[in-house]
């Protein structure tokens, strides 16, 4: 290859220094750019940029390894653009607070030299990329700060908390006669939450969306909870169509959900019941699409009012973790003392609380002390159990006509999730 041959002839040191004029050369452009647009003394630009880049190169050449002359060369670098920015607050209005933005960028391009000169080609390049991206993005992140409120900013916080500080320093192994791992628990959370999140976050972008992809969302984020908004708010209307329609929606999504939750955990029973859940999830949601387009007297379009609590308060996280523990172990007192009939059972009367917990726990138990087919059949039972329920609490707290309608639908999406038990 010629282009090969071209780049064995040129010297080591002579492709850094090019890859080094280059990177500074794209951060002192873009400073360029917004120096042209700004009335005010700005530092730096397309020479000043890379010559930052070459100092720092060149002090590590010279360094010969040695970590400190790089550092004092960082230092000396900083004490200039120190100065520079003393000078820009000085020619400023007392009123006008200018940025540091062009200093800190002057401080990225020096550590260009030094990493390209050691071999470090992916994470200087990476460096100059993530700066540019950061600079062109300035009107478009400080944006951020209007639309996303600030206890959104604590709740990502806390999501932080559950999975990059709680979860590794939990010991991953088997404690006890019932097993009990707090790694393995605490990951259950881990990933509850983020599912849960995920759906919160769309939620709350989508603030002014209508009733179905409220229902499609919360379907994820919590169908039963969703049905039980949906059954209240139709109380209120005369859309009875609309909101059994998008009942059924909630519950559909519901099954992508659990195939997500036990991918994650137990790929084999996600392999077995995969293609039923998502079958039924197809057909519940076209069904409930189709349904909610029938006319209704209203014709008015209506927006979500129901508002989902936030799934990350820590105090909701460990809750759940009690709950799914003591699923856990009352699972497998179950299986031991009443064998498969005890998984069944237990998932018939689980379906009528939160099942998320229980199908975890047989993520748990399959394959340890129950059967692959013993756990999807005790799933599907859970599953078809708490559609049953959804379809009771919308005829209990819903107007009576959509009430009616949520509950026969809901009913037949139970039985139709009994049939994979003919082949299991």
């Amino acid at each position: 290859m010629l282009f090969d041959q071209f780049i064995h002839l040129l010297p080591g040191e002579g492709i850094k220094i090019v890859l080094v004029l280059f990177l500074g050369f794209l951060i002192g452009l873009e400073r360029e750019e917004r120096k042209a647009s700004d009335s005010h003394y700005s530092f730096g630009g397309v020479r000043t940029f890379p010559l930052i880049a070459l100092i720092g190169y060149t002090i590590a050449l010279l360094a010969n390894q040695q970590l400190l002359p790089e550092i004092l060369g960082l230092l000396i670098v900083g004490g200039f653009l120190m100065l520079s920015y003393w000078h820009k607050v000085s020619t400023r209005q007392a009123e006008e607070m200018p940025g540091v933005t062009s200093e800190l960028s002057g401080l990225v391009t020096y550590l260009v030299g030094p990493l390209v000169f050691h071999g470090y080609f992916w994470i200087a390049t990476t460096l100059t990329v993530a700066s540019l991206l950061l600079l062109e993005l300035k009107e478009g992140l400080e944006g951020l700060t209007k639309r996303i409120e600030a206890h959104e900013i604590l709740t990502f916080t806390k999501f932080l908390l559950l999975t990059a500080v709680i979860l590794p320093v939990l010991p991953n192994q088997d404690f006890g006669r019932f097993s009990i791992n707090p790694f393995t628990t605490w990951l259950v959370v881990v990933a509850v939450s983020t599912v849960s999140y995920g759906s919160y976050l769309l939620l709350q972008v989508t603030k002014d969306s209508g009733i179905l992809l409220s229902a499609i969302l919360g379907g994820i984020y919590s169908s039963t909870a969703t049905t039980v908004a949906l059954a209240k708010r139709s109380a209120r209307e005369s859309q009875p169509h609309l909101f059994a329609g998008a009942t059924l929606l909630a519950s559909s999504f519901m099954y992508l959900r659990l195939i997500i939750l036990m991918g994650i955990f137990n790929w084999n029973l996600m392999r077995l019941l995969v293609w039923p859940f998502f079958i039924l999830a197809l057909a519940a949601a076209a069904m409930g699409f189709f349904w909610s387009r029938r006319p209704d007297g209203s014709v008015e379009k209506l927006h979500r009012q129901y508002k989902h609590e936030n799934p990350l308060e820590l105090r909701a996280a460990f809750f759940f973790a009690g709950i799914f523990l003591v699923i856990l172990v009352i699972t497998r007192l179950a299986i031991s003392y009443m064998g498969n009939r005890g998984a069944y059972v237990l998932g018939v009367v689980i379906g009528f609380a939160d099942i998320d917990p229980f199908i975890l726990s047989m993520t748990q138990a399959v394959n340890k002390t129950t059967a692959l087919a013993v756990g999807a059949g005790a799933v599907l039972l859970a599953v078809a159990s708490n559609n049953m329920a959804k379809g009771i609490y919308a005829y209990s707290f819903g107007d009576r006509r959509a009430g009616t309608q949520s509950l026969i639908m809901l009913a037949l999406l139970a039985l139709a999730g009994l049939l994979p038990l003919l082949w299991l």
